[in-house]
Formats: structure tokens, sequence, C-alpha cells
């Protein structure tokens, strides 16, 4: 797994006709939104660089996802997708009583807490692509399904930035 160098001035490389990529990313593989979900740093069809930490905490995966030199990706409508995604696994962190720092952070890195066994990783990570090209169908059933088991999630304005459970 390569070392994250988020925020590093140049030079940057042309990568598969996406946004440009710092030296230390160039060589990360290309995340394909079908392809089995694992722990490790990727390059995903968006441009963007993810990241899938191995659970630190039993309960949670750490999930980033950084759009540096890509205004595309940061764009209200997905701040609000993204930020919706998020919502969606918090509702389940809510139900399981657990407590951790913010489930989203608004801007070109975006942090996700995804509490085990419920929303699936592949699921999670899926809508996160879907966002990053614009079709926001996946996040939008996922919190749907979030707010089945735990009522109404909180929505833009309300208590600022979510913060999980």
């Amino acid at each position: 797994m390569a070392i994250e160098h988020n925020g590093i001035a140049g030079p940057y490389f042309e990568y598969d006709g996406l946004p440009a990529l710092h030296a230390v990313d160039k060589d990360l593989p290309l995340i394909h939104p079908y392809a089995p979900v694992m722990p490790g740093r990727y390059v995903t069809p968006g441009g963007g660089r993810l990241t899938i930490r191995p659970p630190e905490k039993p309960a949670h995966i750490r999930i980033t996802l950084d759009h540096l030199g890509c205004p595309a990706q940061l764009t209200d409508e997905k701040n609000a997708a993204f930020k919706r995604l998020a919502l969606a696994a918090e509702g389940y962190c809510v139900q399981a009583g657990c407590r951790h720092r913010a489930a989203y952070a608004d801007g070109v890195l975006r942090i996700f807490e995804v509490r085990n066994g419920s929303i699936a990783l592949a699921a999670f990570v899926r809508a996160a692509l879907a966002v990053e090209l614009g079709d926001f169908a996946s996040t939008d059933r996922l919190l749907q399904e979030a707010e089945g088991l735990t009522g109404p999630v909180r929505r833009e304005g309300e208590g600022g930035q979510a913060s999980g459970g």
C-alpha cells in the first residue's frame, strides 16, 4: 500500500484521462466499482484517492476519499450526496449506540466511519464511487434503509456537521 501524502505540492501526472495525480499516487491501482473491496489505497473512476483502512476498532472501518486538485467533485450537489452517504452510515451507529469522531467532513478530504455489520463495505464504496460519477440513487437507497431502522437522520442545517452516534 502506498503512503498517503495528502496536500503535497507537485509534480502531478496525468492518469488515464483522470485529474492529475501526485507522483506518490501514480502507481495506485484503479478501483473498479464491481471489483472486490479490500483495505488499501486506490485511485477512483472520478479521479479521487480512496483509502480503506483495516479496522483499528473492531466496530468500524474508516474510509477516506480525497479529491485534491479536482473541483468537479466539490459541487454543492455532490457535497450533499456525500453527506447523505455519511448520514446513512451514522444511522447504524446511532442504532448501535456507538460514538466516534465526525462521520463526515466536507471538502476535498472526506472521512467516513462505517460500522462493521451494518452497510456492506462494498455497497458503501460503490455508492461513494457512484456519487463521484453523478449517480446518487445508491446513496439515497442506503439512507432510506438506515432511516427505516432508526427513523429520520439529521438533514442539512440540523446541528451542523454530522457526527457519529
